[in-house]
């Protein structure tokens, strides 16, 4: 048997090798993905959260999901790198990779379903067009290029940065960036999902050889590496879960089979697997899958939710969908208002200003409730307007058009928000590092202000050794505000409470060293209020708090947190505990061999307890926790 099992390893090994040497599809965009997650602890908790939220709005919009007909049209800008002539592909090659996408997100290419039902392959409503007009308002191709010393670019985004070699992203809320260059690392693409944030990263990188149709690279040669890395920047995941094979992952779309691991090459027919074994088998056409770009065919309907969620008022890609990228500058018109502002702002008015446009003879403005439809329009001959009748706390936006002998194109959209009735005013500023973190006195509500994008707020506060256990709470929020318990260093993170929308926050932390902890008090996506203060309470007891919290305050799986995760060395296990008891944690690896055991006292409340990994080896393991007649457990990743 041993003999048996050292062959079949044998086997894996080789048959591992062969997929190197042949250069099969390799997406880097998960392991960018966990790159990211390492380099910011906070950023694991706001995708869980997102998801959450994400699922209840699936769940809640079935009817516009299922009926929606517009046709959202994106532009794009496709930013080619080149070190050789045969990377700066043609302009032609650019078109034609457009063109698959058009025809791929709409549902009309003719690869065949096999066994599945055409109903799960949908048109997702999503179109693309190379950009007609670029940021500041010129005429454009949608195609930049650069020649580049870079000879081969990896997933550390260089290629997005022209100090480094590439070129710059357009702004990202009005255009999807798109970079091609020679890729590295047998990479075909990577992606950044849109949960990471919309900024100057965000976007796909192509490999050359698989981008577009003609002179693109067989089997990849039919424009799918773009649609497969776009669908990642969509919010879609690989549909093995990334798991290893394990069966445990999840791509959160039910309408896709469970899949154990990636599929290579051309099948047809029904094609099974360890974690689907009976018909239709997995989905090895779905376009989240590996196979050769002849096999790709669809998006299915959930997958289309998950899209559907992003491009709606208040979604993480809405402004693409209202850009004006795609249309192009008028002929003779006017330059786009620049440097749009408002100041004066009260309870009901504000006044609005920008940049004088050279020849401009008058301005046209709009302006709107956040997240509405129509528009209010006036004209000004002057470069500000005076607004009145506005309503309290509430967000508007704004766009200005100049006028010269024709009317030129209104600038993006400015945001403010008008004061509360109440008000409220900040005494702790400065305080956006933990540096400057101001003391406060325990056990005592104070109120506080987050009153620009940018402004986050840290505070201080002292546990004793007979008043050791902690609760903190964040409460009357005028927005989507979060909190986060350090250490005295103020970047040891402890733990974070990231509920959705305005619901209060809150951390309990028991048998806590004694010492000094900082807290962050910080807005969601650059959520704040500029007047609504909200209410943070620091709380100190000798006896433990109790407080059953849910996955919208902590990313807790079966009632387990894991930081980080993955993991290298060092790992913090986090649970509630009902009473002062034992708890054993076991972990095991994907045989079911029990590689770590650990037996400790838990006390009431929340714990952490601190496990050395560095005896563990890079894979996928299963940690369980035994603790008050409870069994619970998690996935485990160690990556060294």
């Amino acid at each position: 048997m041993k003999k048996l099992i050292t062959l079949t390893i044998l086997i894996v090994i080789c048959a591992g090798f062969s997929i190197r040497v042949n250069a099969q599809r390799n997406c880097g965009s998960w392991d960018y993905l966990q790159q990211q997650l390492t380099n910011d602890p906070t950023l694991e908790l706001r995708m869980a959260n997102y998801e959450q939220s994400l699922q209840k709005w699936i769940e809640n919009n079935q009817t516009y999901i299922n009926n929606v007909k517009t046709t959202i049209t994106i532009p794009v800008v496709v930013h080619v790198v080149y070190n050789t002539t045969a990377q700066n592909i043609s302009d032609t090659r650019v078109q034609e990779q457009i063109a698959v996408l058009n025809r791929d997100f709409a549902g009309l290419n003719t690869h065949s379903m096999q066994a599945f039902s055409t109903s799960l392959k949908v048109n997702t409503g999503i179109q693309f067009c190379l950009a007609q007009r670029t940021p500041s308002g010129a005429a454009t191709t949608g195609i930049e290029r650069r020649a580049t010393t870079v000879t081969s670019f990896s997933s550390n985004d260089y290629v997005k940065s022209y100090s480094r070699g590439g070129l710059n992203a357009w702004d990202p809320t009005k255009y999807l960036n798109i970079w091609v260059c020679n890729l590295g690392g047998g990479l075909c693409g990577y992606s950044q999902f849109p949960t990471s944030g919309i900024n100057g990263t965000f976007g796909s990188v192509i490999n050359y050889l698989y981008f577009g149709v003609t002179g693109a690279v067989s089997p990849y040669n039919l424009g799918g590496t773009t649609t497969h890395e776009l669908g990642h920047c969509f919010n879609l995941y690989h549909i093995w879960g990334d798991d290893g094979g394990s069966c445990l992952g999840s791509d959160f779309c039910t309408d896709v089979p469970n899949q154990a691991n990636y599929t290579y090459g051309v099948h047809t027919g029904v094609l099974t697997d360890g974690c689907t074994n009976t018909s239709p088998g997995i989905m090895y056409m779905n376009f989240m899958d590996y196979s050769d770009d002849i096999s790709y065919a669809n998006f299915t309907p959930n997958q289309n939710a998950r899209i559907a969620a992003l491009f709606v008022p208040g979604g993480l890609l809405y402004s693409l969908s209202v850009s004006d990228g795609c249309t192009p500058p008028s002929t003779g018109s006017c330059g786009t208002p620049t440097g749009l502002a408002a100041s004066s702002i009260t309870t009901t008015s504000a006044t609005l200003s920008w940049a004088a446009v050279s020849s401009a003879i008058s301005y046209n403005v709009q302006y709107r409730q956040s997240g509405t439809t129509n528009f209010n329009t006036s004209s000004t001959s002057g470069t500000s307007m005076p607004l009145s009748g506005l309503t309290p706390s509430t967000s508007y936006e704004f766009q200005v058009q100049a006028v010269c002998s024709v009317a030129g194109t209104y600038s993006g959209l400015t945001n403010f928000t008008t004061l509360s009735a109440s008000g409220c005013t900040d005494k702790y500023e400065s305080n956006n590092i933990p540096k400057n973190a101001k003391a406060i006195t325990v056990n005592t509500n104070i109120n506080a202000l987050i009153g620009t994008s940018s402004d986050v707020d840290y505070f201080k506060f002292s546990n004793t050794n007979t008043l050791k256990n902690i609760k903190i709470t964040l409460t009357n929020l005028p927005a989507d505000y979060n909190v986060s318990l350090y250490k005295s260093n103020g970047t040891t993170l402890v733990a974070t409470s990231q509920n959705t929308g305005t619901t209060s926050e809150s951390i309990v932390y028991n048998n806590a060293k004694a010492g000094t902890y900082v807290i962050k008090v910080y807005g969601y996506n650059g959520a704040y209020s500029a007047t609504n203060c909200y209410t943070l309470n620091a709380s100190i007891s000798n006896s433990t708090f109790k407080e059953i919290q849910d996955i919208s305050e902590t990313e807790v799986t079966d009632g387990i947190q894991l930081f980080p995760n993955p993991a290298n060395y060092e790992l913090n296990v986090t649970f509630n505990s009902d009473n002062n008891e034992t708890a054993v944690i076991n972990i095991y690896d994907l045989t079911g061999r029990m590689v770590f055991t650990k037996n400790f006292q838990s006390a009431q409340g929340r714990n952490t307890y601190t496990l050395n990994t560095s005896d563990l080896s890079r894979g996928v393991y299963i940690l369980t926790l035994e603790n008050g007649g409870k069994m619970l457990n998690q996935k485990l990743v160690i990556e060294k």
